[in-house]
């Protein structure tokens, strides 16, 4: 099920991603390579264009590391307004597209089990990619999770939630994404 993140870095050239693998000579050097990394650092999108948000302006960055049956997604944001400090935030990875002023285009959450057919899916961070995160003094957010499973490529987009994850995985409304493309 590996996901061979080298054989689709036009799509995320295209998308702005900086993609950075590593080429492994034998199966003994490919346990001690590096894993393909995808890196997007971009401003974030505006999903609700007609209000202002602490997401206004500010600039984000996620990197996804891909393998051993394994995703470690890290989120970094900057340049996020006063009124955030000190507020948490649900931020997940969503099936869907990143489209300024259309947080619907987003679709629902990554799910390895909904999109695995799973008659009962579980929701949870072991089934999803949550990134809750809180802003701090200087601005700045961070985030990591790492899930049992791999990502697949795709066009997707990190969304920024105005609530913090519940137990549900509901988060409130969407304020802003990251297209992640590869």
């Amino acid at each position: 099920m590996g996901t061979n993140l080298s054989r689709v870095a036009p799509a995320a050239l295209l998308a702005g991603a900086a993609l950075v693998t590593t080429t492994a000579v034998s199966a003994a050097d490919a346990r001690h390579a590096d894993p393909p990394t995808l890196a997007v650092d971009s401003v974030l999108r505006d999903l609700q264009t007609a209000t202002t948000s602490p997401f206004d302006g500010a600039r984000s960055r996620v990197r996804m590391t891909v393998g051993d049956d394994e995703t470690v997604v890290r989120l970094r944001l900057s340049g996020v307004a006063r009124s955030a400090r000190g507020t948490e935030y649900g931020a997940h990875l969503h099936v869907g597209r990143c489209v300024t002023g259309d947080g619907a285009a987003a679709g629902p959450h990554y799910n390895v089990d909904v999109l695995a057919g799973a008659p009962s899916p579980e929701v949870s961070d072991r089934t999803e990619v949550w990134l809750d995160l809180e802003v701090r003094s200087d601005g700045t957010a961070r985030a990591r999770a790492r899930v049992p499973f791999e990502v697949q490529p795709g066009d997707r987009a990190v969304v920024i939630h105005a609530e913090a994850t519940q137990p549900n995985g509901t988060a409130g409304p969407r304020l802003a994404c990251l297209p992640v493309v590869w």
